[in-house]
């Protein structure tokens, strides 16, 4: 097994009210509840970013406008992407990017 990273992109952002709150976190419990012991780290969403630059530089903002993460066991790439297609932040009009950790 390998581990493999869910970088999310987009979607409708934080919900506005406490009920669509609620069920938002009820949509994200019942897909990490799906997924098992293949679930290695829920993660978390991203907040304010930052982009360095190679001259030192930066600016507010990340440059690939991630919002969160998740880590996944997977035997391949094929199968973490599967694993994937289930998030609700899809439903949203968002992204999952599946990146596999290499190990060092």
């Amino acid at each position: 097994m390998s581990k493999f990273v869910f970088a999310y992109r987009g979607g409708r952002g934080m919900a506005a009210t406490p009920e669509a709150k609620e069920k938002a976190m009820a949509e994200w419990g019942a897909w990490f509840g799906s997924l098992g012991a293949d679930l290695v780290d829920g993660g978390n969403p991203f907040g304010a970013a930052s982009t360095v630059r190679p001259d030192g530089g930066s600016t507010d903002g990340g440059s690939a406008a991630l919002t969160g993460y998740s880590i996944v066991d997977a035997p391949d790439l094929a199968a973490a992407a599967a694993l994937a297609k289930g998030c609700p932040l899809l439903a949203d009009g968002g992204t999952v990017d599946v990146y596999e950790a290499l190990s060092m």
